[in-house]
């Protein structure tokens, strides 16, 4: 049977801002993918991102342009990975779980979803900014925190949020803006606060450095991995990967990249883009094996889609049939 397709643009106001250190924004947009038979329909969400080439424009013609559906590993050969092809993956995972009657878990071979705990990010700012809001969000239930970095002034910020919140979790995200010269040095203070993670601290076209620096913290690949193609060559520069279903192309490519990790040693986490619960919930799936997840996109907007996530503090719990799966 040949599925009709359609994409939709949607944007939703994001809290207040969202800054990392390739710029700030206020709103997040997102494309949704349909797929139906006329009679029943699923639904996946993606978010075009600049930094991959992609653009809003670019996806939509992707997801409208395939003309003939057969199946999700058909999927695989016909689009290459990104975030049109993630949209349509989650859009028939979403679609055969309610063409069959079960849910997208039990398609995956995964019974039952527990509740997870995911990380809050808090975007780059001063030093004094950021150890406010996270003391903040430690106090609203967020034990597990992500600071986004920017490089210079990155030692003060870290100290200052573990001064603010001496017994939370942390994990910090560089987006490739720390260079060779300043690494040394933020990984040590990394160590010294107590950080667990340093995401993407080199740009992935200069991480080979990574093979000859010491690691006083593990550190996660996010920009250097999308696929499994990309996973031979992370030995010894990472740690961890960091598996976001835009990246990898969907939640099929995404759970075989993830297992394929772990016969390589790295531990992962999973992450998103800031979204709506419908990006989150194929992500919950994914989520339910890593070390660290990193799903609070519904967090940071202003306000989700209905029947979205529930989240109680950190703790956010599987998907309701209603959103997806």
């Amino acid at each position: 049977m040949t599925l009709s397709v359609e994409a939709t643009v949607e944007t939703w106001p994001i809290a207040g801002t969202f800054a990392i250190s390739r710029g700030t924004k206020r709103e997040a947009v997102v494309v949704v993918a349909r797929v139906g038979d006329g009679r029943i329909a699923g639904r996946g969400e993606c978010v075009p991102y600049a930094r991959y080439g992609e653009t809003v424009d670019s996806v939509c013609a992707a997801i409208e342009g395939v003309r003939e559906i057969t199946s999700r590993a058909a999927l695989q050969e016909q689009m290459p990975a990104g975030a049109a092809r993630n949209a349509l993956d989650c859009a028939l995972w979403d679609y055969e779980a309610k063409r069959d009657r079960v849910t997208a878990a039990q398609l995956a071979g995964r019974m039952r979803l527990r509740p997870l705990t995911t990380c809050y990010t808090l975007s780059l700012d001063t030093a004094d900014a950021m150890a406010g809001k996270a003391a903040a969000a430690v106090a609203r239930g967020l034990p597990l925190l992500k600071l986004k970095l920017g490089g210079e002034g990155d030692a003060l910020r870290m100290r200052q949020v573990r001064a603010a919140c001496p017994n939370a979790r942390l994990v910090a995200d560089a987006n490739e803006a720390w260079t060779p010269d300043l690494l040394p040095e933020l990984m040590r203070v990394a160590a010294e606060t107590g950080f667990e993670l340093i995401e993407q601290p080199l740009p992935a076209d200069a991480d080979g450095a990574l093979a000859t620096l010491p690691h006083a913290v593990p550190i996660c690949a996010d920009e250097s991995l999308h696929t499994r193609s990309g996973l031979a060559v992370l030995a010894g520069r990472y740690e961890a990967i960091n598996i976001k279903l835009d990246k990898a192309g969907g939640l099929t490519e995404a759970l075989a990249l993830a297992a394929a990790a772990r016969t390589h040693g790295f531990k992962i986490m999973v992450g998103c883009m800031v979204a709506t619960s419908l990006a989150m919930a194929p992500a919950l799936l994914l989520a339910q094996d890593a070390d660290w997840v990193d799903l609070d996109g519904p967090l940071l907007l202003a306000r989700d889609r209905d029947n979205g996530l529930r989240y109680e503090g950190a703790l956010v719990s599987p998907p309701a049939p209603a959103l997806w799966g």
